[in-house]
């Protein structure tokens, strides 16, 4: 298949613009090339106005979802679609992609998806569900960030194919690239996006290293002249939706440079993006009527955010005017008349992007955690804007990498006689703070060449600001290398990686940037007065090359199977060299803690065994990877992938840095007690010992509230083993759902708790025995109410369907063979109140059905809890798309806001809820109507962190996390908001 390829190929899928580059990987006659062929950028057929189709190099990366009726289908007409099939047009509601979609885009708010890039990053919402764009009206028609980036890259595929109907885009040897800081999970559903698009095949690589690789090719013929004097290059690539960092070492062997990657930043979503949407509120607190009056919808800020963006490309390019003039239409029958314009100045533009994004920090500064952070359209941008301050953590994380590669001391001193002129500079340079650089052991080591990528370089203000900024930190001028077209470099870099790969073109070296090691001495079975240094296994020495598997022969493992398993890892960048297979001391040195390698392997074929002994490899893939396989010893064909645990949404585990949690002293203890009552052994355990359990777990293991999440699940997996036994008595079953329950809850955020709530679910369709036991049926709904965290949408919907037909039954006093009264309707409504997943319809149903409840007289008060649950604008686990609309949410905000809150106790926490700031304005309510909120809880002396919650954009503590859950959470569990 490879010698079929004739055309090596690059997509850089951006933020704002993607890319096509390609070069003759075969000449047409199926023979080899002579030399490095020339790399040319593909012009994109697309619509440029209504009916006009023009061929650009750039394809901006934006949908216009038109409203039916508002474009003529013959007018959207590609050289790829059919006559009768407008492109794009879909269910009615013609879909436009590329310049004419920006156009558009900027004239009419509110059905432009944009940043389709930085929502495949974000963690908090569904990035498969239909979310953009952000904060549309109902009436328009929605996509996921998966579709919307597959269908830029189908667009292109079909331009390529129009053009080279012999050569389609399918076959061809396709690279795309990706910010270096993407997790795993966007990198997968960028893979994803690229297979709907119909590229199921290809390799990824990294954007800062692209645009270096186009910087190579460009100069590959001088490149020992011009990097002769460059021991450290520094790559900052800023793009539309996200800012890229990455550390290239150069070192000369045999008269050629030696390229080797030795750091890359940490995910940081900062970019052009983040410098149009600040533009815009300062152009929106100039609107006539003041801030408080002019505050705009989410769809009125997208369309600003576009003529912002407009202006600022003009005002800081090259000749640019004093001012520019942004216009803001109205909506609806005041579209013109409606009009509003600003006038922005050229200052004004450099005061607000080159000081707020660029500013001229010292060299010891760091990113801050400004609470007044730029979230708008529910993307959590990075929360100080200063990229300045970024890089200069960066490079405080990579000192001693760095320090190596320019033959430095700690202190700055040159280490070497042929250190480089930064060396020499930055040893004797006074920082900005006064301080002598050679005279602080912990001076930054400042890179002596810096090459600058993304669409924001071409303003010569921002390359200026930040080459001088660097260059005051090192104490003389950085070598910047030129980059004569930053819209372009990653995708012409990304073909100068496939030459390079084929030996027609110089190619970045180093492997992995770290050494990997596997944890032997699992704190969690050392004893606790264990005083043995803990040891590991090197698995993956810091250099190996992509694509190279490392087999530890000469170890082996016992591997448990059909149940979970966690393997821990640690990683160091140390320069020390390591050996694959040998054992190293994990006490002292730069060792950092990986999250656990977890899951559970299935047993194959039709074997019961319930362990099985393997061998470990290991392997760094093309994007920097690391994958780990566990290979059977007697069969190696048998081969198990583990996959590193992610974790789940907003929350975490918070494991102490150093070791797993030690085992608790008293838990086998606690699994015999367990075991008495639920074990299969027939025991003489009368109603009172079964009663006891759970006060005798507490004297074994201390009180309820103090189990961590490591203990909690441990007696999950003990109660699990035993759930076969549960319905043994009314008072067996009532406890093990208890105690089942509360030790898996909140259902997520510890390894594997995916595993152990899919099994919990298999009980559902059980329902219980019990059924004339009030206190069964309140323990059941209780414990789908703590794991429901855990279920998915489908599962979701079937305990809510439940719920519902029983409410159903009792009020068509329809037959049931048990007493509808006593299924726990309280219950039942808080945990209809938990079920974050489910569609916004139903959550606003449930929302008005509990209202109408608590109209009755006799009515729990905590039901108000549940409308504050239901209407809250930041959810506890869900996404953040799937929020009850602010319009709705206000209205149930007026019921609580008439109720007496020193009565009501829940009511007070309830607004919070639906009244809390986001800095998203689809989701928070209008601003007159929090400072209502805020001054009823002032006058009822609520908590000061509650005001602060409606009025500032801020995290929850552990004690309201609580409250919003109905409980504590377990210890060691915090939330990370989205």
């Amino acid at each position: 298949m490879n010698e079929m390829k004739r055309y090596c190929v690059g997509i850089d899928l951006g933020t704002s613009n993607t890319v096509l580059a390609y070069a003759e990987a075969r000449a047409p006659s199926g023979g080899p090339l002579s030399g490095s062929p020339p790399i040319r950028v593909f012009e994109i057929d697309q619509l440029v106005s209504p009916g006009e189709v023009a061929a650009r190099p750039l394809l901006p990366s934006v949908r216009y979802h038109a409203a039916a009726g508002e474009l003529n289908a013959g007018d959207l007409h590609l050289p790829w679609s059919s006559r009768d099939h407008a492109a794009g047009d879909d269910a009615g509601q013609p879909v436009v992609i590329g310049r004419l979609a920006r156009l558009l885009g900027a004239q009419v708010p509110g059905r432009l998806v944009t940043s389709a890039k930085s929502w495949l990053s974000h963690a908090s919402v569904d990035r498969v569900a239909p979310i953009l764009p952000w904060g549309a009206a109902g009436d328009v028609r929605k996509v996921s960030p998966v579709d919307a980036s597959a269908s830029y890259l189908a667009h292109v595929r079909a331009a390529w194919n129009q053009r080279f109907p012999d050569a389609p885009l399918e076959q061809q040897d396709v690279v795309l690239t990706v910010p270096a800081s993407f997790d795993e999970g966007a990198r997968a559903l960028t893979v994803a996006a690229a297979r709907l698009a119909g590229l199921p095949a290809l390799r990824l690589l990294e954007e800062p290293q692209a645009a270096f690789y186009d910087w190579l090719f460009h100069h590959r013929e001088r490149l020992a002249s011009e990097l002769a004097h460059t021991r450290l290059v520094l790559i900052c690539d800023v793009g539309g939706g996200t800012t890229d960092l990455t550390l290239i070492e150069v070192s000369m062997r045999d008269g050629e440079p030696q390229l080797t990657r030795i750091g890359v930043g940490n995910h940081l979503m900062l970019g052009g993006d983040n410098m149009d949407l600040a533009l815009a509120h300062r152009v929106e607190a100039r609107l006539p009527g003041g801030v408080q009056r002019s505050r705009l919808s989410a769809a009125s800020l997208s369309q600003l955010v576009e003529r912002c963006r407009g202006a600022k490309e003009q005002l800081l390019g090259a000749q640019a005017p004093d001012s520019a003039s942004i216009t803001l239409l109205g909506a609806g029958s005041k579209l013109v008349g409606g009009a509003r314009t600003m006038q922005v100045t050229r200052d004004e533009v450099e005061r607000v992007i080159v000081d707020g994004f660029f500013p001229a920090v010292a060299s010891h500064e760091r990113p801050g955690r400004a609470r007044g952070a730029i979230v708008e359209f529910g993307l959590p941008y990075a929360t100080d804007a200063a990229v300045t301050r970024h890089i200069a953590a960066f490079l405080s994380r990579f000192a001693a990498q760095s320090r190596k590669a320019l033959g430095v001391g700690a202190g700055g001193e040159s280490e070497a006689s042929g250190a480089s002129g930064a060396a020499a500079g930055h040893s004797h340079a006074a920082g900005e703070d006064g301080t002598s650089s050679a005279s602080n052991d912990d001076a930054l080591p400042v890179p002596d060449t810096l090459l600058l990528n993304g669409g924001v370089f071409r303003a010569e203000a921002l390359t200026q600001r930040l080459a001088d900024t660097l260059g005051a930190w090192r104490g003389a001028p950085l070598n910047v290398l030129h980059n004569d077209n930053p819209d372009v470099a990653v995708a012409r870099g990304a073909v100068a990686y496939s030459l390079a790969r084929a030996g027609n073109a110089p190619k970045i070296g180093g492997g992995s940037p770290r050494s990997y090691f596997l944890v032997l001495d699992d704190p969690a079975d050392s004893k606790p007065d264990a005083e043995a240094a803990p040891r590991g296994i090197c698995l993956l020495p810091r250099g190996t090359e992509e694509g190279h598997e490392i087999l530890i022969a000469d170890r082996t493992f016992a591997l448990r199977l059909g149940h979970p398993v966690r393997f821990y890892l640690v990683s160091s960048s140390a320069d020390t060299v390591y050996r694959a297979g040998e054992l190293t001391d994990l006490a002292g040195g730069d060792f950092i803690r990986l999250p656990p390698l977890a899951t559970v392997v299935q047993p194959r074929g039709e074997r019961s065994a319930r362990e099985t002994t393997v061998r470990i490899a290991t392997s760094l893939t093309e994007v920097g990877t690391l994958d780990v396989h566990c290979i059977e010893l007697d069969d190696p064909a048998q081969r198990w992938l583990l996959e590193f645990q992610l974790r789940r949404e907003h929350a975490q585990v918070n494991l102490p840095a150093d070791a797993a949690p030690a085992r608790h002293p008293a838990l086998d203890g606690a699994i015999e007690q367990i075991d008495r009552c639920f074990g299969s052994r027939s025991q003489n355990v009368g109603p009172k010992e079964v009663k006891r359990l759970r006060s005798q777990l507490e004297q074994l293991l201390g009180p309820r509230e103090s189990w961590n999440s490591a203990l909690l699940r441990e007696l999950f997996g003990a109660l699990w083993e035993r759930a076969r036994r549960r319905r043994r008595s009314a008072d067996h079953e009532r406890l093990w759902l208890n105690l089942a329950g509360y030790c898996v809850r909140p259902g997520f955020g510890y390894p594997l708790d995916a595993w152990r709530v899919e099994q919990l679910w298999s009980l559902f369709d059980d329902g219980i025995q019990y059924v004339h036991e009030s206190q069964v049926w309140s323990e059941w709904w209780t414990l789908w109410r703590r794991a429901a965290g855990g279920l998915d949408e489908s599962a979701q919907l079937r305990v809510l369907d439940a719920m519902a037909y029983l409410q159903t039954a009792a009020q068509s006093r329809h037959k049931l063979p048990f007493d509808i009264a006593k299924t726990g309707v309280a219950d039942m409504v808080r945990l209809s109140a938990s079920l974050e997943r489910i569609p916004v319809e139903r959550k606003i149903e449930l929302g008005e059905s509990v209202l109408t409840r608590l109209k009755k007289p006799a009515e729990n008060h905590q039901g108000w809890w549940a409308v504050g649950r239901i209407g809250a604008r930041r959810p506890f686990y869900g996404s953040a798309h799937s929020v009850v609309p602010p319009e709705v949410a206000a209205q149930w905000l007026d019921a609580v806001l008439v109720l007496d809150w020193r009565k009501v106790d829940p009511a007070a926490f309830a607004a919070v809820q639906i009244a809390r700031m986001t800095g998203d304005r689809s989701r928070d309510l209008p601003d007159d109507v929090r400072q209502t909120v805020v001054r009823r809880l002032e006058a009822a002396t609520a908590p000061r962190a509650w005001i602060t919650m409606v009025s500032e954009s801020v995290e929850l503590d552990n004690a309201d996390e609580g409250r919003v859950f109905g409980e504590s959470l377990p210890v060691g569990l915090k939330l990370i908001a989205d």
